[in-house]
């Protein structure tokens, strides 16, 4: 049996104590690996990574850890056995590269640890955070509407063909694999809908899974998640599975985000988690950013105190948001928090 009910639901609060109330998430992962030179234009998006340049994601993960992450999110959001098998892969090549995604980000977090040993944080004027701490890995499953890459993920709507039995077979065998791949805990991440939430949960309570997860939902109008489910219902799911020990809101913009914790926290009596994107609006059918429509690394981290005032306790970033993002949030939780800074 994995962790007892009593152990699960401890394991994010023990670790929230550890990070001094607050812990933080990193940020976006595509906009970073572009910038170290990969080409992501692929139905598997970042995780194509995982095939041509696993020292990209690597080198991504670093970058958070130094930033201040004290949790990060493998690149398996895009990464299902259905999508490395539409480009040819054998059942046992795509369970692998899920297990790499996970080996990935453990080798980042041992790197890290090597470089606090080393470095003194004293002599560190290169805004390095170099600070011994636990950090957990994150597995990322991203949605059915995901896997599709045709921007469904931001609506939701994935038809009456596709049930709650459709999901749970889509996802078990990911599900599985990544609850038995190292990692620390599963993030269900964008969740678009009700239906999908609730195969998540009865996964997590059908199949044993070893290993606590959070489910994070996302919205385009600050009320109800992006299919028009209410966010009322998707997080009453969360809260009623023991296996979940954290619930929030992933890559939604930052101005909905005090609305929707005031939302989930009448729900919910589990840590809520926060990681919106930077605000631009993503054009799905052109698959690009929509210009200047985000906001300042400096306007995002004016709302993280507040967020965290009305009961945010995992804060990072979504799409957009770099190791800057990150750092600004580190930087801004340090001079809160006499427990977080390390002087």
């Amino acid at each position: 049996m994995g962790h007892p009910a009593a152990e699960t639901s401890s394991f994010m609060t023990d670790f929230l104590l550890k990070s001094g109330g607050v812990a933080i998430i990193d940020g976006g992962l595509a906009t970073e690996l572009e910038r170290y030179g990969a080409d992501l234009n692929d139905p598997l998006w970042s995780a194509k990574c995982l095939l041509t340049s696993p020292h990209r994601i690597r080198a991504v993960h670093l970058d958070y850890l130094e930033a201040g992450a004290d949790i990060i999110i493998t690149a398996s959001y895009q990464a299902t056995i259905q999508g490395f098998e539409a480009k040819g892969f054998s059942s046992d090549e795509s369970e692998s590269l899920l297990r790499k995604s996970v080996e990935i980000a453990c080798e980042a977090r041992d790197i890290y640890h090597d470089r606090c040993r080393e470095g003194s944080p004293d002599s560190n004027d290169d805004g390095r955070v170099l600070k011994q701490r636990p950090i957990l890995v994150a597995a990322s499953i991203g949605s059915y509407g995901a896997y599709l890459a045709d921007g469904s993920e931001y609506s939701g709507n994935y038809g009456h063909a596709i049930t709650l039995e459709n999901l749970k077979d889509f996802h078990r065998r990911r599900v599985q694999i990544l609850a038995e791949s190292g990692a620390d805990l599963i993030a269900f991440e964008t969740i678009p809908n009700k239906v999908e939430a609730q195969a998540y949960v009865e996964l997590l309570e059908g199949e044993d899974i070893k290993i606590p997860a959070w489910l994070s939902f996302n919205s385009k109008d600050g009320v109800n998640v992006v299919s028009g489910d209410s966010l009322f219902d998707c997080a009453s799911i969360a809260e009623s599975c023991k296996n979940v020990v954290a619930v929030g809101i992933n890559c939604t913009p930052p101005r909905f985000i005090h609305g929707l914790i005031l939302s989930i926290k009448k729900v919910t009596t589990k840590p809520i988690l926060i990681y919106p994107n930077s605000g631009e609006s993503y054009d799905g059918k052109r698959k690009e950013w929509v210009q200047n429509t985000g906001i300042s690394d400096k306007d995002f981290v004016s709302y993280v105190n507040k967020w965290c005032e009305i009961g945010a306790a995992l804060v990072g970033g979504c799409c957009r948001t770099t190791p800057n993002t990150i750092r600004a949030i580190y930087r801004t939780l340090s001079s809160r928090s006499p427990a977080l800074s390390s002087k």
